[in-house]
């Protein structure tokens, strides 16, 4: 039994009036004083204080956010309104060059590339049309090659008996006839046209030009290189005038489009509805934009995109971005609706897209309220 043990048992024997007025002091004082275990034994158990004025989680699922950590996190919210709002469909589509903004640059003839005035150009590089890009030194068979070279020495030595007879007849012009020396030379002029378009055959160097003004979007040129003929060698686009072809499953939806956007980051692109193909590919329609702005600058040809098409019917709703829109545990779509000063609350909501940068709430958000459209994770992630 332990000191305190004894002591104890003995004050519950002794009467309160046998118990002298030292002795009662020090037993309330040993008693009242917390009991603490010796040094390397206890297990480091220390009271958690919760921080009142700081960020948390509430019982209720809101979440409590002193004004100092708002403007620390950055939260920004917006009013709502509800408005008529367009029905739009979400389609997967692709960037295409404009064929009237963009070329290609083939070789028309095979052999090896030579570099142009200004040097070959690089990816990225802006170039303008008729700018030339490179050359291509025309390559042949040596048995060709041979063949076309004792013509020309053929047609060099026949070219040179033509200079002199033409020379002795302008001599005699007074006795021989006008139209000896007429043939005569025409022989000579017809002889000089064929050594040079033989010379200019052996000899040949086609000039790669720019067929439009663009930006250099592929290049497949090195010095040296020998190229086949109609192989590309440079891709010109524009990256302000692009095409985006997006698959429609619904053949009904080209003939109810009132317009569509694409979403560039944080920036909405207005398309322009070119047509749509009369025959399907993978099973779906597709369907021709077009598009145009600066924002484009950051897009390539061939890189999926969405694009999102406003039908002509409508729905009733509040428009907020999509930055507003998160999830929960639950895997339900939650905006935080800002119900005090201090104080968010999630609420769970229906969406429907709208263009990219927006989306449609048609259920569980009324107009009026602020909902909370920068730093929403954040605000989610309170605990």
């Amino acid at each position: 039994m332990t000191v305190f043990a004894s002591l104890r048992a003995s004050a519950t024997l002794m009467p309160a009036r046998c118990i002298p007025a030292g002795l009662a002091l020090a037993l309330l004082s040993v008693f009242a004083s917390p009991i603490q275990a010796g040094e390397g034994h206890d297990h480091g158990d220390t009271p958690a204080v919760a921080n009142a004025n700081g960020p948390q989680r509430l019982p209720d699922g809101s979440v409590f956010l002193p004004k100092p950590a708002q403007r620390q996190l950055g939260v920004r919210t917006v009013l709502t309104v509800a408005a008529a709002l367009p029905r739009s469909v979400e389609l997967n589509a692709r960037v295409l060059m404009d064929p009237n903004a963009g070329g290609k640059v083939q070789a028309l003839n095979a052999g090896r590339l030579e570099p142009g005035p200004n040097g070959l150009p690089e990816l990225g590089q802006s170039v303008r049309k008729g700018q030339v890009l490179a050359y291509v030194q025309a390559s042949a068979a040596p048995l060709e090659l041979a063949g076309q070279q004792a013509q020309l020495a053929e047609l060099r030595a026949a070219q040179a008996l033509a200079d002199k007879r033409l020379a002795r007849l302008t001599e005699l012009a007074d006795t021989v006839p006008r139209k000896e020396l007429e043939a005569a030379q025409s022989e000579v002029q017809s002889l000089a046209a064929r050594v040079a378009a033989l010379t200019g055959g052996v000899a040949a160097r086609e000039a790669l030009i720019a067929p439009v003004s663009g930006v250099i979007a592929a290049a497949q040129a090195v010095a040296g290189q020998v190229v086949d003929a109609r192989e590309l060698v440079f891709e010109i686009v524009d990256p302000a005038r692009l095409r985006i072809e997006a698959l429609a499953y619904d053949p009904a939806l080209a003939l109810d489009i009132a317009s569509a956007t694409l979403a560039v980051g944080e920036q909405r692109v207005p398309l322009r509805f070119l047509g749509t193909a009369h025959s399907l590919r993978e099973q779906a329609l597709p369907l021709s934009f077009g598009a145009q702005g600066a924002a484009l600058g950051a897009l390539a040809v061939g890189q999926p995109v969405r694009v999102f098409v406003q039908r002509r019917s409508q729905v009733q709703g509040v428009a907020v971005p999509v930055t507003a829109l998160l999830k929960n545990p639950a895997n339900q779509n939650i905006v935080w609706v800002k119900a005090a000063p201090e104080r968010f609350a999630p609420r769970v909501v229906t969406v429907e897209p709208l263009d990219g940068v927006q989306v449609a709430i048609t259920a569980g958000l009324s107009a009026g309220e602020r909902v909370a459209t920068q730093g929403a994770t954040l605000i989610n992630q309170v605990r």
